[in-house]
């Protein structure tokens, strides 16, 4: 979460209410109208994206201080992905025009926002992008080096919790068999290891070109 929206912890400065979801329980759908915007103050998010010649992936994996459903801030009147709840989760849920009015006050709050929204936005758009383009193998590397937080001017590895592979295959739109395959190939390349977590290396980046 960005560090800047941390001041948003109890989430009522947004105003709107706050809504509970049990363990897998839709909070939208694709396809459907959407007029409101989320802010997770308790639990988490998985957001999937099905577009008409892949499988359903998972775009993102959502925590407390997270926003979702932005979309709508920048004109899509549809929702543009599935959301689910992945525990028992408290999320706050503003209207659209609450939010505008937030964004209008050109405060350091606003520009927070702004600045967050905007970051949120571009990583969408390149995540469903890679969906269309990448091969899988390709998306698994970007997603292992997006859950890692590993950009460019980074630390040469870091250590995320080994993930259930059923999970990284939603995320990368494949199947879980093909996953097994990639990671032991990472493995064996030296761009991933396993020592308790699953540690990154930068290697994995410069490998992309490769693949």
């Amino acid at each position: 979460m960005n560090s800047h929206l941390k001041g948003f912890a109890s989430g009522a400065s947004l105003g709107g209410k706050v809504s509970r979801y049990r363990n897998k329980q839709n909070i939208y759908t694709q396809g459907t109208p959407a007029f409101t915007l989320f802010y997770i103050q308790a639990g988490g998010v998985r957001l999937t994206t099905r577009t008409k010649y892949q499988p359903s992936a998972v775009t993102a994996i959502l925590g407390v201080n997270d926003f979702f459903g932005e979309l709508c801030l920048a004109g899509y009147p549809l929702r543009m992905s599935t959301a689910v709840a992945l525990t028992a989760s408290s999320i706050r849920v503003v209207q659209k025009e609450k939010m505008l009015e937030i964004l209008r006050k050109k405060n350091k709050t606003s520009n927070s926002l702004v600045a967050y929204l905007l970051s949120s936005l571009q990583k969408y758009q390149d995540h469903v992008a890679e969906l269309l383009t990448a091969s899988a193998e390709q998306r698994l590397a970007r997603v292992l080096l997006r859950l890692a937080h590993l950009d460019e001017d980074g630390p040469a590895a870091a250590e995320i919790p080994v993930l259930n592979h059923q999970i990284l295959a939603e995320m990368v739109g494949t199947t879980r068999p093909r996953i097994n395959l990639f990671m032991n190939r990472f493995r064996k390349k030296g761009f991933i290891d396993y020592d308790g977590g699953l540690e990154v290396h930068q290697s994995l980046r410069k490998a992309l070109q490769a693949i």
